[in-house]
């Protein structure tokens, strides 16, 4: 298995979350290394940022998505909670000592590259839309207008 590459097909069209996608990414690219060197501690402070990261990912996408009124928010929450406990449950076997790098790198990839280019490329003309008719308050920009 080799590198996953970003290319354009996976850019969604809004740059804060095509922005934290390349972000999972390179932390998948980090396990994969990490991988390939056989080096545990590494592997686990990869698994432990990257389910962080995706965790704080998943919340900013879905304030998106309810703030733009998306119809199936709801749905997509689950969709990402689902994917977090199968994660999760990498992380508590490779605690347990097993060997899940592999697995998870394999979970990892396919899962992200069908997310966006189905899920998250269902919802991403409804909040690109919401965020061009955000109007600046009081010169905020409109991220922080969201988590005000």
């Amino acid at each position: 298995m080799s590198h996953i590459v970003w290319t354009s097909e996976l850019d969604i069209g809004i740059e804060v979350i095509d922005n934290q996608h390349r972000r999972i990414v390179d932390y998948i690219n980090d396990l994969h290394d990490a991988n390939q060197n056989k080096d545990r501690e590494q592997i686990a402070a990869v698994i432990e940022q990257l389910i962080e990261y995706t965790l704080s990912h998943f919340a900013f996408e879905e304030e998106l998505q309810e703030q733009a009124g998306y119809p199936f928010v709801k749905a997509h929450q689950k969709v990402h909670q689902l994917f977090a406990r199968r994660v999760g449950e990498f992380q508590q076997r490779f605690e347990l000592g097993e060997d899940v790098a592999e697995p998870l790198l394999t979970l990892l990839r396919t899962w992200l590259i069908n997310h966006i280019r189905r899920d998250d490329a269902d919802y991403s003309q409804l909040v690109k839309d919401n965020l061009m008719q955000v109007k600046p308050a009081k010169n905020k920009p409109w991220f922080k207008r969201l988590f005000a």
